[in-house]
């Protein structure tokens, strides 16, 4: 039996090459290679694909994702409403139970989120630099429980040698809600920063 979204520590997530990047769909894979599951964007209307190709006003919408198990089964789903200056992301089950949220705290330098469950903090993803690709994870007690990075050793695959990839890389057992969090937020990670620095 195979890993999961949800048991794997290393998560390779590779965003499918588009020509126009009209609808974002990412492959999410363990370390060997094998598909654990796709993050794809839903409910994207034409207007809303219209503004992507021709603007970059699409990060004033509001965007949902899907986090789907490697049979495309919705396992998170997660919204980012309209954003001005920072972003915030609600964290759900499919059935709309939420999960919790991840919170921008700060717009200029280097770029830091709060991990929320029911209204507390239970964790912070911070980037190390300010144009980063590498991020550490903390749980609430300020611990390093995981770390998102373009670069990571153990990948000799050359499917994963491309620049589209980035791997999560948990280095502690952590349980939910801080699990699916953290899962949700090195899909996250590329929608918030990625989307605004274009």
């Amino acid at each position: 039996m195979g890993g999961t979204l949800f048991t794997e520590p290393v998560l390779v997530v590779n965003q499918k090459a588009k020509f126009i990047e009209m609808v974002n769909e990412y492959g999410v894979f363990d370390q060997n290679g094998n598909q654990l599951g796709f993050v794809a964007e839903v409910g994207q209307s034409t207007a809303k694909k219209i503004a992507r190709f021709v603007s970059s006003l699409d990060q004033f919408m509001t965007h949902t994702y899907e986090i789907r198990d490697a049979d495309q089964q919705p396992q998170l789903v997660m919204t980012r409403p309209r954003k001005i200056m920072k972003s915030s992301f609600v964290v759900s089950r499919p059935d709309g139970t939420e999960v919790g949220q991840i919170k921008q705290n700060n717009v200029f330098g280097k770029i830091r989120f709060s991990l929320e469950a029911g209204g507390q903090p239970i964790g912070e993803l911070n980037a190390e630099n300010w144009r980063a690709w590498d991020f550490h994870i903390k749980d609430g007690a300020g611990k390093e429980v995981a770390r998102i990075t373009k670069q990571w050793a153990g990948l000799g695959k050359e499917m994963f040698t491309t620049a589209d990839n980035y791997v999560l890389e948990i280095k502690e057992p952590i349980e939910d809600p801080l699990r699916s969090l953290v899962v949700t937020a090195a899909l996250c990670a590329d929608t918030a920063l990625k989307q605004d620095s274009r």
